[in-house]
């Protein structure tokens, strides 16, 4: 009945180093948390990023005033009966 009981408690010990130290134990896991937490931090900015898209695509679509805003921004444009004016800010 002892040798029974030594060969259970030796599976167990077993059982649990396996647990704790083994391929899939619990440093694994935590590895995997952190790398699952930096994926859904990234797919978040991501999703933000999309969604800033998708509404500039929207926008595109809907209207001219964007398009119009783009042209003056990006490539300086003014329209023909338009005078531009550029203030600059005197340097101290």
């Amino acid at each position: 009945m002892r040798l029974v009981t030594l060969a259970l408690v030796a599976l167990l010990a077993l059982v649990h180093a396996e647990l704790w130290f083994g391929k899939g134990g619990v440093p694994r896991m935590v590895e995997l948390q952190g790398r699952l937490a930096a994926q859904q931090a990234t797919n978040d900015a991501a999703k933000h990023r999309n969604a800033l898209l998708a509404a500039e695509v929207n926008d595109l679509k809907e209207g001219l005033e964007m398009v119009e805003e783009k042209a003056r921004l990006e490539l300086g444009m003014i329209k023909p009966d338009e005078i531009l004016v550029q203030l600059s800010t005197p340097r101290r």
